[in-house]
């Protein structure tokens, strides 16, 4: 089961905060009504993860819009999987992750995304910092191009 990190449907519902905000301090656009919904019960349940095939449609749709314009990949040129590590220095993904990449659902990439970012040891975090912002620029301006 592909879970959405409960930080995920936090971004999502501050992304259409930004872009759909309440006219009158009350109304919440359909997105946010959506996911406010999702997020709701992931808090009352304790839950930290919510199912990306179960969640409602709507909600799923506007966490979506979201992922859409998070970068696809962690990889910043630097792969040492290619050199026999099990465990890539430069974006943090296990030889596994960085094959099946261009497979996994937006749901499994977002887990790998919350992973890696967690325990920040990757170059991606630190010595290369710089790079992953430019290569993330580099992937925003160039819709289209094929994942790592």
């Amino acid at each position: 089961m592909a879970g959405i990190h409960i930080t995920d449907i936090e971004a999502a519902i501050n992304f259409w905060r930004a872009r759909k905000p309440s006219p009158d301090g009350v109304t919440l656009a359909p997105e946010l009504r959506a996911l406010a919904e999702v997020y709701a019960l992931m808090v009352y349940y304790h839950a930290h993860e919510a199912d990306e095939h179960t969640m409602p449609r709507a909600a799923w749709q506007a966490w979506k819009a979201w992922y859409d314009t998070t970068p696809d990949t962690p990889c910043i040129a630097i792969c040492s999987t290619n050199q026999g590590d099990a465990v890539c220095k430069g974006c943090g993904r296990t030889h596994e992750e960085v094959t099946r990449w261009p497979s996994l659902t937006p749901a499994e990439k977002r887990a790998v995304w919350h992973r890696i970012t967690q325990d920040g040891t990757a170059w991606r975090f630190n010595l290369y910092a710089e790079r992953a912002v430019e290569r993330q620029g580099a992937a925003a301006a160039a819709p289209g191009a094929p994942p790592s």
